[in-house]
C-alpha cells in the first residue's frame, strides 16, 4: 500500500493533498541519477527520503507509464536471474520535466519556509 490514510484531513495522513507532484518529481530525480527497475524505485524512495515518504508500487507504476506515455522515460525489458525487469530511464524530455518540477519545488519550499519562519511575537 502506498499510503495510509488515517482519518479525515490532513493529520494522521501520509498522503496529505501538498504530495500531489512529488512521486514525479522524487523519480524523475532518482532516474537522473541512473536507470532503475520500479521496485528499485519504491525502496530508494524510502531510502533517499529517510522513510518520510513511502510510496507503493500502486502509486508508482501509473506514474512510470504516464512518464514513458509522455515521452520523458524510456522503457526497456532485460532479464535478470531469470526474472524480467522493467528498467526506466530519464529522456532529454524527462531532464527538461525534471529541471522545471525542480524550480517550481524550489519556489514553493522558499515560499513555505518564509511563512514558516520564526514567529514575531508583538507585546501589547
Amino acid at each position: 500500500m502506498a499510503f495510509l490514510n488515517r482519518g479525515a484531513g490532513t493529520m494522521g495522513q501520509t498522503n496529505p493533498p501538498f504530495m500531489s507532484g512529488v512521486p514525479e518529481l522524487l523519480l524523475l530525480r532518482l532516474l537522473a541519477q541512473r536507470e532503475m527497475y520500479g521496485y528499485e524505485l519504491v525502496k530508494s524512495i524510502r531510502l533517499v527520503t529517510g522513510e518520510a515518504i513511502s510510496l507503493g508500487e500502486g502509486v508508482i507504476y501509473p506514474v512510470l507509464h504516464n512518464l514513458e506515455r509522455g515521452g520523458a522515460l524510456k522503457a526497456k525489458r532485460r532479464s535478470v536471474d531469470g526474472r524480467t525487469r522493467v528498467y526506466y530511464r530519464l529522456t532529454a524530455k524527462g531532464r527538461k520535466r525534471l529541471d522545471r518540477l525542480h524550480g517550481e519545488w524550489q519556489r514553493i519550499e522558499s515560499g513555505i519556509s518564509a511563512a514558516l519562519g520564526p514567529v514575531n511575537h508583538v507585546s501589547t
